[in-house]
């Protein structure tokens, strides 16, 4: 078994807090006892390429307990947790390729090590490993039956692939699933963004001018959760029907050069380049301070940034302030990667609970499925999303009506009316 993490002797502790994640992951855990019986994934080889967390861990346990064979990367430098990454290898004897901290070279030969194993399925979170594929390693595509997709920002990229016709295989879209988007990006992202941010300053939230970038579904649990904390919320937005939500929730909206004057914590959630750019760092308060909660680490024009600065510094271990020409300073944390998992632990385990369900049902989907899908963006099928919402209704001991004969026959009819 090959593998290459910081240290395998950290396993012991990681093992600790995988057990600790699994208790709040009741709806992985039925499909993990149904995974050791059935044996769906038997024969089946997996690549991943996601954030190497005690959750993770779990995830991966249900695969390979189905009976499949996989290796598993970091989807982002900074989100691995290195006593999970040796819990993997130790503990449960699954290939792993990640370290905290590693730089970008070492990141994508960690991509390329995943790939060594030619493999039938990818997970991915970001598409950095479909991209790769389809760029480097084209003689593993023939094998390939589908992968899945964790990301808003994967989506994004694949569906552009898809719509250029360069897709060589189907992607199913977990991060569409109402069970992964409705709770993992508003309560999850909402929740650990919040998180990352206090770990990384142990600055006060509340009273502050706190701007958001973007209002799509991670976007409103950061609003919520910094707003519940008695910060006054400005939100900036392209799309005018968010804008115009984000008003209705009560939020302030403007552009983000006037946000940029106001400011005393941003953090950008849009999944695309350049959000916050020169022209908005000269306009901000002296000692602002600015985040990433987005996938990858384009929001923030961090070029832009150095050539407009005198000097650079690290204060703390997540925040490095920059000296601009005019004497103001900017904290940027985390190097402008993913704040929740860089300087905190990333989302709480029982929303991953359902995301990670999806996945597993995804992947057992495509093995049955492969053969009538076309090389194409899925969204996740009606069927797996809402098994998913009844298994975590179920395992929180909640019980909800069902539609009676009467009010089946009224929805479905079209005479009957007043």
């Amino acid at each position: 078994m090959k593998y290459d993490v910081k240290d395998p002797s950290l396993s012991a502790h990681g093992k600790l807090r995988v057990e600790w994640a699994a208790e709040e992951m009741p709806v992985l855990a039925q499909i993990q006892d149904r995974f050791k019986k059935e044996k769906p994934l038997k024969g089946i080889r997996i690549a991943a390429c996601l954030h190497i967390t005690t959750e993770t861990v779990n995830l991966a346990i249900t695969l390979k307990v189905g009976g499949a064979e996989l290796a598993l990367c970091a989807s982002n430098p900074l989100s691995t947790q290195d006593d999970a990454a040796a819990c993997l290898v130790k503990a449960h004897r699954i290939s792993v390729f990640a370290i905290k901290g590693e730089d970008t070279k070492t990141y994508y030969r960690h991509i390329e090590s995943v790939l060594d194993v030619a493999p039938h399925i990818t997970m991915d979170d970001g598409a950095d490993l479909v991209s790769t594929l389809h760029k480097s390693r084209t003689e593993l595509l023939e094998n390939i039956l589908g992968g899945t997709e964790e990301t808003t920002t994967g989506v994004i990229r694949l569906r552009s692939m898809a719509e250029r016709g360069v897709l060589r295989y189907p992607i199913i879209a977990v991060n569409d699933a109402q069970t992964k988007h409705l709770f993992d990006n508003r309560y999850g992202t909402g929740q650990s963004t919040v998180d990352g941010i206090i770990r990384a300053t142990n600055r006060l939230i509340a009273g502050t001018y706190f701007v958001v970038c973007g209002y799509g579904w991670c976007g409103k649990g950061v609003a919520q959760r910094t707003r519940g904390m008695g910060a006054n919320v400005i939100v900036t937005e392209i799309d005018p029907l968010r804008a115009l939500e984000a008003v209705m929730d009560g939020l302030q909206v403007m552009s983000m050069d006037e946000a940029a004057k106001i400011g005393d914590f941003f953090c950008t959630v849009t999944g695309n380049t350049g959000v916050i750019r020169k022209e908005h760092f000269i306009k901000m308060k002296d000692g602002a301070i600015i985040c990433n909660a987005g996938h990858f680490n384009v929001e923030i024009d961090l070029n832009g940034l150095r050539r407009i600065s005198k000097g650079k510094r690290k204060l703390r271990e997540y925040v490095e302030e920059y000296t601009l020409s005019n004497g103001r300073r900017i904290n940027i944390l985390a190097e402008g990667r993913l704040i929740n998992l860089s300087s905190a632990e990333g989302h709480p385990s029982s929303v991953m609970d359902m995301s990670f369900a999806n996945q597993a049902l995804c992947v057992e989907y495509i093995v049955k499925n492969a053969k009538k899908m076309d090389k194409k963006v899925y969204d996740v099928p009606e069927k797996i999303d809402k098994t998913v919402a009844k298994m975590k209704l179920k395992a929180l001991g909640i019980k909800i009506d069902e539609l009676t004969q009467e009010q089946r026959n009224y929805l479905h009819s079209w005479e009957m009316g007043t």
